[in-house]
């Protein structure tokens, strides 16, 4: 079977996995749902990995679920269909919740459950000629799976137009209504990645993962006492930890705190 996500991790602990179907445009059959959940999860067991980057292989990002393998399974059982069904969600689930940062560095066309993926990132940069079109109604169907995330990334008052329209959303439109984080040359995507695992790499990764985790505490909920009482918890936890203790050194010290310094050069 053809690899359908290449997985590549350097001395410094920089992953990146790309989706490798370019022939179809990415889109993701049941092989390559299952081979990048299995590639997601294998990265959250390597302490040695800092950061996750998604990417792609060929022009273009993903067309989102393969429509072949849709089309076939109209002849499956509801079974069989909910089975398939519940397994891409995981991969979705799983890179949203994963315990590593995540970059989607993203190039042309971005179509449906591709749209999942880089909503499903904690940080999305693209490039100019990037665009995005959630176009499930246009097939009669819903894109049920993704939709956590991408009401996450853009809000129901967005949702309720690009989820019902199918309309081709531009590079400048998915910055403006927060699927893009940023927008960039295609020459210069690689050194923006760069630079953002760099501004990554200066929290402590401990406290990254805690700030993943706060977030999903309090997004969309209303302030109540009992989330203030969590939030103290949570602060009051986590002061007591190494890492903490290390950074608050290292600020008051005016030095850099330990985990800044690149794993290859420690090794030296």
């Amino acid at each position: 079977m053809t690899e359908r996500v290449i997985i590549n991790l350097d001395a410094d602990g920089n992953a990146t996995v790309a989706l490798n179907r370019p022939e179809v445009h990415n889109a993701f059959d049941p092989a390559m749902v299952q081979q990048l959940t299995a590639a997601l999860k294998k990265l959250e067991k390597n302490p040695q990995v800092r950061a996750v980057v998604l990417t792609a292989v060929g022009k273009n990002f993903s067309a989102g679920a393969d429509i072949g393998h849709m089309r076939a399974s109209a002849k499956f059982s509801r079974a069989q269909n909910e089975a398939a069904a519940r397994e891409m969600a995981g991969m979705f689930q799983t890179l949203y919740a994963l315990k590593k940062p995540t970059i989607a560095a993203v190039r042309g066309a971005v179509r449906g459950g591709g749209t999942g993926l880089v909503a499903a990132c904690d940080i999305a940069i693209g490039t100019r000629e990037t665009n995005f079109r959630l176009t499930e109604v246009r097939l009669g169907i819903l894109p049920a799976m993704i939709s956590p995330y991408v009401v996450g990334a853009i809000g129901a008052r967005q949702a309720h137009r690009y989820f019902l329209s199918g309309e081709e959303i531009d590079a400048a439109e998915a910055w403006r209504i927060g699927l893009l984080h940023e927008i960039c040359e295609d020459t210069d995507l690689g050194a923006r990645v760069g630079a953002m695992l760099g501004d990554l790499y200066l929290g402590g990764p401990a406290a990254i993962v805690a700030a993943k985790q706060a977030i999903r505490d309090v997004r969309d909920k209303a302030v109540t006492p009992a989330i203030v009482n969590a939030t103290a918890k949570n602060i009051a936890k986590v002061r007591a930890t190494k890492e903490a203790q290390e950074g608050l050194s290292a600020f008051l010290e005016k030095r850099q705190p330990a985990w800044t310094v690149p794993a290859s050069k420690k090794r030296k």
